[in-house]
């Protein structure tokens, strides 16, 4: 499970980075989901980062495999 401190200072790396910043002046925040998922809150994202041995995988290409898949159906544990 992750911190809440932690969980405050993360963000969507996709919504934080150059051409794909997204608008407003706190881009990207996310959410825990299942204890072991961090959501980015940002519309139209969709992407979802797995939490693997307590260790949040933050990298675009790996919450990209995921933006399909409805919060709902995400596999607990994630794989990895």
């Amino acid at each position: 499970m992750i911190p809440q401190d932690l969980l405050e200072a993360l963000r969507c790396p996709h919504c934080v980075t150059g051409a794909t910043r997204a608008a407003g002046d706190d881009p990207g925040r996310v959410a825990a989901v299942r204890e072991v998922w961090i959501v980015c809150q940002e519309p139209g994202c969709d992407r979802k980062y797995p939490i693997v041995d307590d260790i949040p995988d933050m990298r675009i290409e790996t919450a990209d495999r995921w933006r399909a898949t409805p919060v709902g159906r995400l596999p607990v544990p994630p794989p990895g």
